[in-house]
């Protein structure tokens, strides 16, 4: 009987990867995450350099180059992080992982830190996309934006589908 009224809640709520300043995901100079090509999301400009978990899941892939991380929720949202615009180029300099492909992590938990300045200084866009991969597994996805957020502050609403006639 509790998971008829777990279902029926008003879905999905992901956390801030990163304390910073929460801005529309078409705020970001790439057509990859600004046109929304991988789904949709939110962008946080990065107050500091230290990455966490937006959820409870598991990390589906770190980076080498530990510029972005994909993880899948405990609610199976399928998300990436992406520090900055073009760093990969950095080849990992500048981050440092503190979890790693295959981790279980919880809300809050520090995945990466990165050096903001040192990847500023390097002439880099440090604004973070946080996207939905699996947008149309959703009836919507809502960035909570135009405001500061610590980490774990809620960024994104995510609507669950309508299935087996039960609305959720």
């Amino acid at each position: 009987m509790l998971q008829l009224f777990k279902k029926k809640s008003d879905g999905i709520v992901i956390g801030a990867p990163v304390k910073g300043k929460a801005v529309p995901i078409s705020e970001v100079n790439d057509p990859t995450f600004g046109e929304e090509i991988l789904g949709k999301g939110v962008a946080i400009i990065p107050a500091d350099g230290k990455i966490y978990a937006p959820a409870d899941g598991r990390i589906e892939l770190l980076f080498d180059t530990m510029h972005a991380v994909s993880m899948t929720t405990d609610d199976g949202v399928e998300l990436l992080i992406h520090i900055g615009l073009e760093t990969v180029t950095l080849k990992g300099e500048h981050f440092t992982a503190h979890k790693t492909t295959g981790d279980t992590v919880k809300k809050g938990d520090l995945l990466i830190t990165v050096d903001l300045e040192a990847v500023k200084a390097a002439g880099f866009d440090v604004i973070t996309p946080m996207v939905v991969c699996n947008t149309g597994d959703y009836q919507a996805v809502e960035a909570v934006t135009g405001a500061d957020v610590e980490p774990g502050e809620s960024v994104l609403k995510i609507k669950n589908t309508v299935s087996s006639g039960v609305r959720s």
